[in-house]
């Protein structure tokens, strides 16, 4: 089977955890503290980053550090993994949608006017691993006094005009299996305020500022040391990786017919896919069917907008007023694009799909 993710583990990443495992200090140790510097420079070129144990503990310590709590709004996508909007929910602040355009991304000219008085931040997601108009985003946040907070869980090392996903307000990361860079589970945030990274790492640790001595209400969400040291060898892979990715998307693009392809980057280094992902306006579970018999998986990401989600129907949401990420929940598939593959796997995808897609014979599941 051609996997959907293959994650990259190699000699470097076994040494590093051998060398945690060997050292007996687990957790709140030296390797986590690497792993934040190092990423800062390497993959944010932020001041600070600040590791946690998950992309959906950044995303919850990152609204909480900004004071993003009951009565508040924030501004974010109908489309994106779940997490995005839960956390909103965790702080007793209220999601407002603003609808995507046609590649996935946050419609930064439909952000401002779902500003209100009780709006506090706007959480756009770079989707796939390709940047939102952040530039634009950052005005508007700027303008209004809103927090900006970039849910970049699958955009590590994408840039947009010399910027680095990450940098342009507070950014939350993931370290999940499947990332462009792992540590199995795990998060950063990153932030070029040194004071908001003092108290993430307050807040990660029960609120602490001395041992058993809490200032506020905090959480557990400390990376292990085992889990830094993993994502700390990943990263040093991780600009050649993403050529890679890039590289098979350039293929992919160059040979699939038949399915709309994701749009191209308006720079080259803004999009560093994390999923390379067509639209299939007619029969996307029927290709879904035929590359699974061919040995390829495929997956949807996201089958349902966040507003058509049980929680949200029964906190009064619908998606009736997100025509685009409707549209796109119905013909999305992601198709494998990460660096372990071979020319051999990229071909047998090509033309897998186009078997399907450019058959003479019209089938009736489409």
């Amino acid at each position: 089977m051609i996997r959907i993710a293959e994650p990259r583990m190699g000699e470097a990443e076994r040494k590093a955890v051998l060398a945690v495992l060997e050292s007996g200090q687990l957790t709140n140790g030296p390797v986590t503290k690497q792993l934040e510097e190092a990423f800062a420079r390497d993959v944010s070129h932020t001041a600070e980053a600040v590791a946690v144990s998950s992309g959906t503990a950044a995303l919850h310590l990152a609204l909480l550090a900004h004071g993003v709590g009951p009565g508040d709004e924030v501004i974010t996508t109908p489309f994106s993994f779940q997490a995005t909007a839960n956390m909103i929910l965790a702080t007793g602040a209220r999601p407002v949608f603003v609808d995507v355009t046609e590649d996935g991304n946050i419609d930064a000219s439909g952000v401002e006017a779902a500003v209100t008085a009780r709006a506090k931040g706007v959480l756009p997601v770079d989707l796939y691993g390709r940047l939102c108009d952040m530039r634009a985003l950052s005005v508007i946040a700027e303008r209004h006094g809103l927090a900006l907070i970039e849910d970049a869980a699958q955009a590590h090392g994408a840039e947009l005009g010399r910027r680095r996903a990450g940098s342009f307000g507070t950014g939350c990361f993931s370290l999940y299996a499947t990332k462009n860079m792992t540590a199995g589970e795990g998060g950063v945030i990153t932030t070029n305020e040194p004071a908001l990274a003092e108290r993430l790492r307050r807040l990660r640790s029960h609120g602490e500022i001395d041992r058993y001595d809490s200032a506020e209400l905090g959480y557990n969400y400390r990376i292990t040391e085992v889990g830094a040291a993993l994502a700390l060898a990943q990263l040093e892979g991780l600009a050649d990786a993403n050529d890679t990715r890039r590289r098979n998307a350039a293929y992919l693009s160059q040979h699939l017919r038949g399915v709309s392809l994701p749009p191209e980057p308006v720079e080259p280094g803004a999009h560093v896919w994390h999923q390379y992902t067509v639209r299939v306006p007619e029969g996307r579970d029927a290709l879904r069917a035929h590359l699974h018999e061919r040995g390829i998986q495929s997956v949807v990401y996201y089958p349902h907008t966040l507003p058509s989600q049980a929680l949200y129907r029964e906190l009064g949401y619908d998606d009736a007023a997100y025509p685009v990420a409707r549209r796109l929940a119905a013909e999305v598939l992601s198709l494998p694009v990460h660096p372990g593959l071979s020319e051999a796997d990229l071909r047998t995808i090509a033309e897998a799909v186009n078997e399907w897609t450019v058959s003479p014979a019209p089938r009736a599941s489409r």
